[in-house]
């Protein structure tokens, strides 16, 4: 058989087992008859990285509620409190779930020349039904896969041991389809090995939930959206009296992206160097992108914006282009803090809409926290994929994201599969699109 044959053929396996109720709502992407390979030295850093993740993630939440209790300084949880509803600041420091950290933890890896850059960490992330079908479909004719056929099932499965509501909101209803696949493969492999007939795991509307005692839940909603859903304080009710178990956690402060920020503030070193160990803060410090926080309150006359050198954020907003490799996000509690909606790239912005930017996010601080971060592009990869338009194979030069997905599971944290996204050359901001490669990955 020929390459051009096995690549036929490969393509028509991928498309032969493509859902016909989809993956995505109205969502479509590249195909290619590969995963996008990742060397052994490489994968077995990306399976060490899940379980500093987690680390990092218990030492944010204790930080958070040791800010609360005055053990650390109060402007922490200031910081992290800032823009959100009082009864949902409360509810998230109950003390019965004061340990909880999500079970599903995925990064954003921009895959550089010198490694990889942790864009940023996603509590609540898409892509896990649409990554084990990827896994299951592309194992059919690739044994080396990462997380094998049924990593993906088997580490949602762990979420959710006893079965099940996968709670979605219509905010994020692009993710229901593949959702919906993985619930029906879930119990589909249950009624295999029990002989039964019932439906264990169930994908259901957030805005007509009704929750059932003894059920959990499987939150597919941000924190943001919730004066948006009808009826959600009976599910907030039934947790707090622990009729039902919910995760990840509803907790609105682990989901800030100014955790980049405060990770890097020269106050809080030793805190992370203890809470992480040297090992993982050093290993942590190569990957997480120097961020800062814009806070406009005034500095003394003698002090200094670390790295940056100036004294004065409006200091930042006269930049030249060339200086403005810089990352304006928006933090956390908004429907601008997920996707790529709230993201802007200085370099990329004509001066004056630079300087509205940075002057809007120093005005609305209090509200709706912004931070900066370092810029770094990613490296340059070949992949193959099928153009529809041609009806031929073609080579895409393009940069990588690489979405990794850790389950926290009873014994450890384990890489269950790592969904490529290979992006043109010239997009600056690699995520999901229609002119993007998606693909699993293989050593």
């Amino acid at each position: 058989m020929t390459h051009l044959q096995v690549q036929d053929d490969r393509l028509a396996a991928v498309r032969a087992a493509f859902p016909k109720e989809g993956l995505f709502a109205e969502k479509d992407w590249l195909l290619s008859s590969d995963a996008f390979p990742i060397g052994r030295k490489f994968l077995a850093d990306l399976e060490q990285l899940g379980h500093r993740l987690f680390v990092f993630q218990r030492a944010c939440n204790q930080l958070y509620h040791s800010s609360v209790k005055g053990k650390q300084p109060t402007w922490i949880a200031r910081y992290l409190d800032a823009g959100k509803p009082k009864e949902l600041i409360e509810f998230s420091r109950r003390k019965e779930i004061r340990d909880d950290v999500p079970r599903v933890i995925r990064p954003d890896l921009i895959l550089t020349e010198k490694g990889y850059i942790i864009a940023e960490i996603d509590s609540v992330p898409g892509g896990i039904g649409l990554t084990g079908w990827l896994n299951q479909t592309y194992s059919s004719f690739d044994g080396d896969i990462i997380g094998g056929a049924n990593g993906m099932l088997d580490g949602f499965r762990s979420v959710l041991p006893n079965g099940g509501d996968i709670v979605i909101s219509r905010e994020s209803a692009t993710y229901r389809p593949e959702m919906d696949w993985i619930a029906a493969r879930l119990n589909q492999t249950s009624n295999l090995e029990h002989s039964a007939s019932s439906t264990v795991w169930r994908v259901v509307s957030a805005e007509n939930y009704e929750p059932q005692a003894g059920r959990a839940v499987y939150r597919f909603f941000e924190l943001f959206d919730l004066p948006n859903i009808p009826g959600i304080d009976n599910t907030l009710r039934a947790n707090a009296e622990d009729r039902v178990t919910i995760t990840p956690p509803i907790k609105p402060y682990l989901e800030e992206k100014m955790w980049f920020a405060l990770f890097w503030m020269h106050p809080l070193r030793e805190y992370w160097r203890r809470e992480l160990g040297e090992k993982y803060f050093m290993k942590l410090q190569e990957a997480i992108p120097y961020s800062w926080l814009l806070d406009p309150t005034q500095l003394p006359q003698h002090a200094v914006i670390p790295r940056l050198e100036i004294q004065d954020w409006r200091e930042a907003a006269k930049f030249s282009q060339r200086d403005r490799e810089l990352l304006l996000k928006v933090s956390g509690f908004s429907p601008l803090g997920w996707g790529s909606r709230g993201i802007a790239l200085g370099s990329d912005l004509p001066h004056a809409e630079w300087e509205r930017r940075i002057e809007h996010a120093l005005a609305t601080f209090e509200s709706n926290p912004t931070i900066l971060q370092k810029f770094h592009k990613g490296t340059l990869f070949e992949h193959r994929y099928w153009d529809s338009d041609s009806g031929e194979l073609k080579t895409m030069k393009g940069r990588v994201r690489l979405c990794p997905y850790y389950f926290v599971e009873s014994d450890r944290v384990r890489l269950r599969g790592a969904l490529a996204t290979i992006a043109p050359a010239d997009k600056k901001f690699l995520h999901g699109m229609s002119e993007a490669i998606l693909a699993p990955s293989k050593v």
